[in-house]
């Protein structure tokens, strides 16, 4: 095994360091396994181990969202109509994981 003599100096915020880190120690991995990991795979893939995508909310329901946390999204449905980023009911139902057998 090679020596590990190269340094990586990445700033990330706060909170995220230290929920990955919690999540790591569970797991019994240090933060530079962790990181050494993530590169080699970044090697064998030739490019991200994973797919970027756009950062999608996840649905939360009406009492638990603050009055402008429901303007915030409302606004941006509308913003999405008017510019017609729209999807047929049909469509986000394939997009769900379920039993698509369901009769509805």
């Amino acid at each position: 095994m090679a020596a590990r003599t190269a340094n990586v100096i990445a700033r990330v915020e706060p909170e995220v360091k230290e929920k990955a880190e919690t999540i790591l120690k569970g797991m019994g991995i240090p933060s530079s396994v962790a990181i050494n990991m993530f590169y080699r795979q970044i090697i064998t893939d030739n490019g991200l181990p994973f797919q970027p995508s756009k950062n999608v909310q996840a649905p939360k329901a009406l009492s638990e969202m603050t009055r402008e946390e429901f303007d915030v999204r409302m606004a941006e449905g509308l913003r999405q109509a008017d510019k017609g980023e729209v999807s047929s009911v049909e469509d986000v139902r394939k997009s769900f994981p379920i039993d698509q057998n369901i009769t509805r």
